[in-house]
């Protein structure tokens, strides 16, 4: 069966307490993968864990700032070494047109958006290493970090770093059996942007999109499988877009 070597794995997602993480948490472990779900925010963390046991998935979380290498050290300490699936998915926006953006917010968005992606990788790479099995790493990027959209310079220049630094990681840890891709994903509807997308803003943005719609979160469930799983044994360094081909649209 497609993806039953997920079965009895251990994968680590950040950002995981909704959204986005959370999904590909549930994902995982309706593969029966052992999930740790890792956030800052203690109580939605607990929710979620909950929310995958009821359904019958294995789940576990650790509180993790993805921004404080400390955090994430304590964090793995805790957890226990032997991470076989990576999920780096925390992420901010940042939005503010270029010419206000301080630097603080700059650092703020680049810490946790790369600086976070490097700290955490390195850590559970170190782990897979002295495992001996190696692993797989899935960085979520964004097809901001292949084009531009105004009001996102920190965001966008962001993203661009995680999809660079993936093929960095993939080209240095091949040989540890480490593979390394990034998921960058198009507008995907959720609770947080569903009131904009209503917007006459948000459906002119929509009309720039070739297919005329957003995107489900389920339509990146099978790029992260492949990217997770032995089906993407030999993919390592990639960078696969789901956006409904927003980044193939005409000028």
């Amino acid at each position: 069966m497609l993806f039953d070597d997920l079965q009895g794995k251990r994968a680590l997602i950040t950002g995981a307490s909704g959204g986005l993480g959370l999904h590909f948490a549930e994902l995982l472990a309706r593969y029966g993968a052992s999930v740790t779900l890792a956030a800052r925010r203690k109580e939605a963390l607990a929710e979620a864990c909950a929310r995958i046991v009821a359904g019958g998935g294995s789940a576990s979380s650790v509180q993790m700032d993805v921004a404080d290498a400390a955090s994430v050290v304590a964090a793995l300490a805790e957890a226990g070494p032997g991470f076989d699936i990576l999920i780096n998915n925390a992420g901010i926006s940042g939005a503010a047109p270029a010419l206000q953006l301080d630097a603080e917010e700059w650092d703020r968005v680049f810490d946790t958006n790369l600086k976070g992606v490097f700290v955490v990788s390195q850590a559970v790479a170190r782990g897979m290493k002295a495992s001996g099995r190696g692993g797989a790493i899935v960085n979520i990027a964004s097809i901001l970090g292949h084009r531009v959209a105004g009001n996102l310079s920190a965001y966008a220049a962001s993203k661009a770093g995680v999809i660079q630094l993936t093929k960095v990681l993939a080209l240095e840890w091949a040989r540890e059996g480490i593979r390394v891709n990034a998921l960058c994903p198009g507008y995907i509807e959720t609770d947080i942007n569903r009131e904009f997308f209503e917007s006459e803003a948000g459906l002119q943005l929509i009309k720039r999109i070739p297919q005329r719609r957003l995107g489900q979160a389920r339509e990146l469930d099978g790029a992260l499988l492949l990217l997770a799983s032995a089906a993407g044994s030999y993919i390592t360094g990639s960078s696969i877009e789901v956006d409904g081909g927003h980044l193939v649209s005409s000028l």
